[in-house]
């Protein structure tokens, strides 16, 4: 059924919209009851997941990895809820992570200097910019982790509580704002910031570039 209404020509619209919605529902979650945050939390990743895997379906090598990390995913959060296990934060950070890239990498495949420019490939380009800042947000909760005072203005906490804020930091960094509420304190944690910084300008210049490249290529023909 959701094959039949998410296809190749509007499967970005889908796959962004679900982006969107776990940066609004990670803005929420500190006004979640605690015993409501991890549930609340994760429901909404493993949907973004769905989402993804979902619109993404034509990229066949691309689906099996995927499905393959959503079930390892969900295995984690059971055994994270039921039984205490050390570092199982960490591993679902990087789960999130390995899942992001790969869905990163496949829009790329598909949108970047290749076929005609669209709709739903310009929408495509808004997917990559939001999983682009989401990746390095999941970069800056493994660091906050593993040395909780690397950041000035965060809390250390669970990651599910900080994810909204570092979020917010990655795509002020990724845009160049830099509005200074919230700081890098460590040496590892100002190069990881200024490394988004250079690849959020490089982005919008590769973006671009596709755009135009792939209109004046299909006008030609």
């Amino acid at each position: 059924m959701i094959n039949k209404v998410i296809t190749k020509n509007n499967n970005f619209y889908y796959m962004t919209a679900a982006l969107v919605v776990l940066l609004l529902s990670a803005s929420l979650v500190k006004s979640v009851a605690d015993g409501m945050l991890e549930s609340l939390l994760d429901g909404v990743i493993t949907a973004t997941f769905l989402v993804c895997v979902v619109s993404l379906g034509i990229d066949k090598s691309w689906k099996r990895f995927m499905q393959g990390l959503i079930v390892v995913w969900l295995i984690a959060a059971m055994l994270k809820r039921f039984t205490p296990i050390p570092n199982i934060d960490l591993f679902m950070l990087l789960l999130m992570f390995a899942f992001f890239w790969g869905t990163f990498s496949s829009i790329a495949r598909q949108i970047l200097f290749s076929g005609s420019v669209d709709g739903n490939k310009i929408v495509g380009s808004i997917a990559l910019f939001l999983l682009l800042g989401l990746m390095w947000a999941l970069v800056y909760l493994l660091i906050l982790a593993l040395s909780p005072h690397a950041f000035s203005g965060v809390e250390h906490s669970v990651w599910g509580q900080n994810f909204s804020q570092m979020a917010y930091f990655s795509f002020v960094t990724l845009t160049t704002l830099g509005y200074g509420d919230i700081s890098p304190n460590t040496p590892f944690a100002q190069v990881a910031v200024y490394m988004e910084a250079i690849a959020g300008v490089f982005y919008m210049a590769i973006v671009v570039a596709s755009l135009v490249s792939s209109g004046l290529a299909h006008k030609e023909t």
